[in-house]
């Protein structure tokens, strides 16, 4: 097999993480992480330093993993159509898109004559069922696109991946609920290898709360909050973003589940009973799109690595056949119930996921038309 390098970019709400990764033999040759935002200059000059230690020519293909490119729903390698999808889709997911864009201008001007390649984490979830996907909404809004299209597909796809292989079975044979618990959190239903439902819809602030936002809430409510209170519209965007879930339930204590469980005040509590209620709820109700139920997949930084987030969801699926007392350790990928519905943790790795996506498209630094 011919090694195929690809350069991963992640871009956060708030951090960047990129990758070398030799699809080979799915090995990372050099990586960087920062917790700056994505487009900031600290993150540029730390994406810069990174690009100075690898020689420019083994790099075969450049691959960023998108949250939400609008109507492109499939890896695409990056022209202006592309671009312009992608400034159509900003404002759908204003904490990632438009810092995919400013790296995709930095990485053209440094290497010129690589092909840049978009993944939308929306492609996991592109041939949902048309009743998962459909919102009850008037048929004329329905023409704008207004449907619901799922994310975090990259970490879905690697999650089912490991998932088959620690119980020995086909991935394409498995129904299992997945629950991405981190920055951001959503879950899905997989049947038979593919999304059937999943609890993000048009734009990543639907479903379950996360560490600041504030996931579903009551249309009702924002009606409410823009008649009555006098709230302006950006500024309801900007406290659902960003001031809500974890950090707003806490009264502004941390976004952080860690710093939750280890400060146990009545706040503290509060937060973590709501996330956890909410996970619980969206795993139930998308189990109803399954036949039945393999495994529930816990990945993301807090399903990986908040052993008492996980245990506390668990311990109320008893409905679904999941029973509490988990393996506390997390060492490695592993099913860490002992009886019941299995339980499985996955450490999320985007970035071998989106090379091997990438890869797998066989474009390499002569096809396309580097943008």
């Amino acid at each position: 097999m011919v090694a195929v390098l690809v350069l991963t970019v992640n871009p956060g709400s708030s951090s960047l993480r990129a990758h070398l990764v030799d699809t080979t033999d799915e090995r990372v040759v050099d990586e960087l992480e920062t917790g700056q935002p994505a487009d900031s200059e600290e993150a540029l000059r730390a994406l810069g330093e990174l690009l100075d230690r690898l020689p420019a020519e083994p790099i075969s293909l450049i691959a960023h993993r998108v949250v939400h490119a609008g109507k492109i729903t499939e890896p695409a390698v990056v022209d202006e159509t592309v671009r312009e999808a992608l400034r159509s889709a900003a404002p759908l997911a204003p904490a990632h898109v438009p810092k995919t864009l400013a790296l995709l201008d930095f990485l053209h001007d440094r290497l010129p004559d690589r092909v840049q390649l978009i993944c939308p984490d929306t492609a996991f979830h592109r041939d949902l069922p048309e009743a998962a996907y459909t919102y009850p909404v008037p048929a004329s809004w329905r023409e704008w696109g207004v449907r619901r299209y799922g994310f975090h597909g990259l970490s879905y796809g690697w999650a089912l991946r490991r998932a088959a292989e620690l119980l020995d079975r086909p991935a394409g044979e498995l129904q299992v609920l997945i629950a991405h618990l981190s920055g951001g959190c959503s879950a899905c239903a997989v049947r038979d290898g593919r999304s059937a439902d999943t609890s993000m819809g048009f734009t990543p602030l639907e479903g379950m709360a996360m560490s600041t936002r504030s996931g579903s809430v009551d249309p009702g409510l924002l009606f409410w909050l823009l008649e009555e209170r006098g709230l302006e519209p950006g500024e309801v965007s900007e406290q659902l973003q960003h001031a809500s879930g974890l950090l707003g339930l806490s009264g502004g204590l941390s976004a952080d589940t860690r710093d939750l469980v280890a400060d146990g005040s009545p706040a503290a509590r509060l937060a973590l009973d709501v996330f956890c209620h909410r996970v619980r709820r969206e795993l139930g109700a998308l189990a109803t799109s399954l036949e039945r139920l393999d495994a529930v997949v816990f990945t993301g930084d807090i399903g990986w690595d908040q052993p008492e987030v996980t245990e506390a969801v668990c311990a109320g699926l008893g409905t679904l056949g999941v029973h509490s007392g988990l393996d506390s350790r997390r060492e490695e990928d592993a099913v860490i119930s002992s009886s019941g519905v299995p339980v499985l943790t996955v450490r999320s790795r985007e970035e071998l996921q989106l090379a091997a996506v990438a890869a797998r498209q066989g474009v390499s630094d002569r096809e396309g038309t580097p943008v």
